[in-house]
């Protein structure tokens, strides 16, 4: 099995790095980590990861994965990077998405009348490309899987293992990576934090980032 993720500079790293951990520990997987000409990529943590290959050294997908990260906005505007993100959906088994990776995959003609998600600061622009936003942090539809902020992208592995292989599986990984969520604080998600911790947030960060996310979207649709 062939899973491939998709990187481009300035990715968020733990959308990548997370579910590869979990995935990779599929019998039979081999994990193809592409960026365009194969160079490596800058994350958002100031280091960078070495890629396997470029595009076109890319074998066929038989589930593809794109993360986020504030690079997307350069990303969608990419032709290269959406073209070959389009031409592998059309062989995959199972296309996919961590955070704003979505829009990427909305880029591509993916999402027109598909459920999906995504990183909460952005859901407003998951209908831009004909997509239905729900509240949720992995979306299956059909063979298009999207989750939401980050860390859900750990979530959508075992849920992909598990659809993949088995539930039995999924869970002895899940034990295997010892994930078993226990944060030291309440929130985390929109609906859980207080209003003083979300407006700061989005005053100091997501305000002005949604707002170049929809200049970005606004001028490839």
């Amino acid at each position: 099995m062939n899973i491939v993720f998709v990187l481009f500079d300035n990715v968020t790293q733990l959308d990548f790095t997370g579910p590869v951990q979990f995935l990779s520990r599929l019998p039979g997987a081999k994990v193809h980590v592409v960026s365009k000409d194969g160079a490596a990529v800058k994350t958002d943590c100031g280091f960078s990861i070495l890629p396997r290959s470029g595009f076109g050294q890319c074998l066929q997908a038989d589930v593809l994965c794109v993360p986020g990260g504030h690079g997307v906005r350069d990303a969608i505007a990419d032709t290269a990077l959406v073209d070959f993100v389009r031409q592998q959906a059309k062989g995959a088994d199972y296309i996919t998405s961590v955070c704003t990776g979505a829009f990427i995959l909305g880029a591509a003609g993916l999402l027109q009348g598909k459920k999906a998600t995504c990183h909460w600061a952005y859901t407003q622009f998951l209908p831009l490309f004909g997509a239905m936003y729900q509240p949720a942090r992995v979306v299956r539809d059909g063979n298009v899987i999207t989750a939401g902020g980050v860390t859900s992208g750990i979530d959508f592995a075992l849920e992909l293992i598990a659809a993949i292989s088995g539930e039995a599986l999924a869970r002895t990984i899940q034990l295997a990576l010892e994930y078993d969520p226990a944060p030291p604080f309440g929130g985390g998600s929109l609906a859980r934090s207080n209003h003083e911790t979300v407006r700061h947030l989005r005053a100091s960060v997501y305000d002005k980032a949604a707002a170049e996310m929809e200049i970005a979207i606004k001028n490839i649709i």
